[in-house]
């Protein structure tokens, strides 16, 4: 649609007035902008043109170099608000251009990013998740469809200005009459001012309301990472894209497991008889219950490392599970435990004796002692 006739794309003629200019693309950009044409995969390319082609034909400098070259920006010198071969000079002692142009002013401005921090558990990072957020943001605004006015009027023309947005300044200097050019101070530079705003979003175009969005939380995601969502940030105006939205995660900590990258950390609890002989221990994890092995001769302090039952990496693979063993020594202990306990340290610790008067050969010692304290 680019090379398409400007004057065709607005659908006016090209005799046509200012104001009949500005009520075409008014009653385009109501009909056409992408908000309201969701279903439509061409409304935002089709919308940029109508812009574009109102950015050109409402300025009268650039309508005229339209109408005699069939573009804007040719070889006969700089189109807008600039000095021209002055500009270098102006520049050197103002310190550069003042003020932007009107173009400049009415181009298309994109909607603003927005953050949300979201909580979630480890639970969720082991096995990914998705959430429902409800995001208050700038929409276009469904009553006067950015337009700000109520239904039935429309903008009129600013009369401090005539419509042309801009406000002059003249004095004299010693290098002569000097004009500043600015925005106009009553209509912000719009060349408008809305007699009668509308209610909903009083003016400005935009009126703020709540969304609901869903994001998808890979499994293995990582505390303090982003994640992007694009086009569901705040709606833009005069036609601009609309911002994204990031996703701010934060990991709660867990009661049990720790996390380093993708390797899980936690302390594990047995007893002096298990650390001794060896054995297995039921341990609860994200997706079921996993049976450790204890080796027999197990130190305290000492960590066990079960492969592969970490955390998923986002690039692939699985982290380990580190447990740290803690031994527990019971507090107290009962005449015939403190007994089996003196006969183990008597036989040397190794739990074996020699047989009774019978010739009968009774249990070892600290299988006696294990069947007593557990």
């Amino acid at each position: 649609m680019a090379s398409q006739d400007f004057y065709e794309i607005l659908g006016v003629d090209r005799r046509a007035s200012q104001e009949e200019i500005k009520q075409a693309f008014r009653r385009l950009a109501r009909e056409m902008h992408p908000d309201v044409r969701r279903d439509d995969p061409q409304a935002e390319e089709r919308f940029k043109a109508i812009n574009e082609a109102y950015q050109v034909l409402s300025d009268p400098v650039k309508r005229s170099q339209y109408d005699r070259f069939g573009r804007v920006g040719t070889e006969t010198g700089p189109v807008g608000g600039g000095f021209g071969p002055f500009e270098d000079l102006f520049d050197m002692f103002f310190g550069g251009r003042v003020q932007p142009t009107r173009a400049e002013r009415d181009a298309p401005v994109r909607g603003s990013d927005l953050r949300y921090d979201l909580e979630i558990t480890l639970e969720e990072v082991a096995r990914g998740t998705e959430r429902r957020l409800t995001i208050p943001r700038l929409e276009t605004c469904p009553t006067c469809f950015g337009t700000g006015a109520e239904r039935g009027s429309s903008p009129q023309e600013c009369p401090a200005c005539r419509g042309t947005g801009e406000a002059r300044v003249t004095s004299r200097t010693v290098f002569g009459v000097m004009t500043q050019i600015g925005p106009c101070p009553d209509c912000g530079g719009t060349g408008t001012y809305i007699a009668r705003p509308c209610k909903k979003c009083r003016g400005s175009g935009r009126a703020q309301v709540e969304r609901e969005v869903t994001v998808t939380i890979p499994a293995g995601v990582e505390d303090g990472m982003q994640l992007r969502l694009p086009g569901e940030g705040e709606a833009g105006v005069r036609g601009g894209g609309r911002g994204d939205l990031y996703v701010v995660v934060h990991v709660k900590p867990h009661p049990t497991f720790v996390r380093r990258g993708r390797d899980l950390y936690a302390d594990i609890e047995i007893g002096m008889v298990q650390a001794a002989l060896g054995g297995q221990v039921r341990l609860q994890l994200f997706d079921g219950e996993e049976a450790v092995t204890i080796p027999p001769g197990t130190q305290p302090g000492e960590t066990i490392t079960v492969r592969g039952r970490g955390l998923p990496d986002l690039h692939g693979g699985r982290g380990h599970l580190h447990l740290k063993v803690r031994v527990v020594v019971p507090r107290t202990l009962t005449a015939e435990q403190r007994a089996l306990l003196e006969e183990f340290a008597r036989a040397g610790g190794d739990g074996r004796r020699p047989p009774d008067e019978k010739g009968v050969r009774r249990k070892p010692v600290i299988k006696r002692v294990k069947d007593l304290l557990q």
